[in-house]
Parts: C-alpha cells; structure tokens; sequence
C-alpha cells in the first residue's frame, strides 16, 4: 500500500511538471493566475477591422478565463522582455490601469506577470450601472473591463501634454480590446459617458486615477 501511494505521488508530481492547457484560473484568496494568451493564429486583422461594432445586447453565457485573458492582454499584455505593451506609451510610462468586474468579483490586472489582482467578491454592475447613467449594457454584460489613467506617471517626463498622451494611450487599448473581442466572436461596447466620481468610489480608486472607459463585454444577444 505504501508503494502504490508514493507511486500515485510520484506520478502526480511528474503530470504537474509537464504541464498542459490551463483549464481554470489558479487562485487565492489575492490573486488569479490567469491562462497565457495566445499570440498566433485567429482571425486576421482586416476581418476584426470590418466585422467591429458597438454591440450593447448580450446574453446571460459567461466569458471563459480564457477569453477573459486573451483580452486583458490585449488591452494591456506585456510583449516584449523589456516590459514593452500591445499599445504605445508615451516614454513607455505606461500610464493606464485595467479593472475587470465580474459577476462573482472584481479584479485589477497585473500586466507583468499576466495576473489579477482579487479586489472583492462581491458583484459590482449594478453599482457600475447606476453611476454609469443606467446604460443597459453596463448590467447585462457578463463582464465589465473599466480603463483608468494616472496622469502623473506621464506628466514627470511631459508636463502639460501628459493628459493628452494618456487619453490617446486609454484609446489604443480599448481599440485592442474591442477588435480582440471582436476576432473571439464576442459583443462590446466603449462608454465614455459616466460619472468619474461614482465610478472612483465604486471600485474604491485614489483620486490620483481618472476613469477613461468602461466596456462591457459578452456574446451578442438580441438586438
């Protein structure tokens, strides 16, 4: 019997270090491992250039980790061993802040080692709708990706013209994370349009941050 355990352990051991699709995140009780993106293959970008729209309807289907992944990096994924990103940063000061709000929690992105940050566990839409100005699609999408900047990481080296760089920078990504959605064969939409105050104190942000975009995310539903 004591053979046949240890053998169990050794084989055991042996399947983990040869590794294999990641099927479900690893996580803690602070952070989400989340499966690597993929970096070749899918649908080429001149089909997500002429397939994207704004889709504001979804159904009820969960995203799965590994679409939550693929756009997350995409928004914001390292690229390079030099810590280089999927969108141009001014300096490369990289400015910008993801936050992901799913029904069964909230999470800020940690680009350098493609993880999330748990945030809370608790399912923050309906908040997000309200200070959103009761936009619909902000409390049917199965997830929300919120964009914030922090301006004084650009101005040190900018001055006056770093908000403009940020803003420009907040668009790069959501381009990415919108074509990256669309190539998945998934809905979403950029807002603008919210209260930057309720937003900072829903996901409880420093005053230091300034909500950019919110983009609900999710497979299209009826129009």
């Amino acid at each position: 019997m004591r053979r046949y355990l240890l053998a169990l352990f050794l084989l055991l051991l042996l399947g983990g270090a040869c590794g294999g699709p990641v099927a479900t995140p690893t996580a803690t009780t602070e952070e989400v491992a989340l499966p690597p993106p993929q970096t070749q293959g899918g649908m080429s970008l001149v089909e997500a250039l002429a397939l994207r729209r704004s889709i504001r309807s979804y159904t009820e289907q969960p995203l799965s980790w590994e679409e939550i992944s693929q756009l997350l990096w995409a928004a914001q994924g390292v690229t390079d061993r030099r810590g280089f990103r999927t969108a141009p940063s001014a300096g490369a000061l990289y400015p910008l802040e993801v936050y992901l709000v799913l029904p069964e929690g909230w999470y800020h992105y940690r680009p350098a080692d493609h993880r999330l940050e748990v945030r809370g566990r608790s399912d923050l839409r309906r908040e997000i709708w309200m200070v959103g100005l009761n936009q619909e699609a902000l409390l049917r999408a199965p997830a929300l990706f919120v964009i914030t900047g922090v301006v004084s990481r650009t101005a040190a080296k900018y001055g006056d013209r770093a908000e403009r760089y940020v803003f420009l920078e907040a668009g790069h990504a959501a381009q990415n994370l919108l074509l990256q959605a669309t190539a998945l064969g998934l809905g979403a939409v950029p807002i603008g349009a919210f209260d930057d105050a309720g937003v900072r104190r829903v996901l409880g942000l420093s005053q230091a941050e300034t909500p950019l975009y919110l983009i609900p995310v999710g497979r299209p539903g009826e129009p």
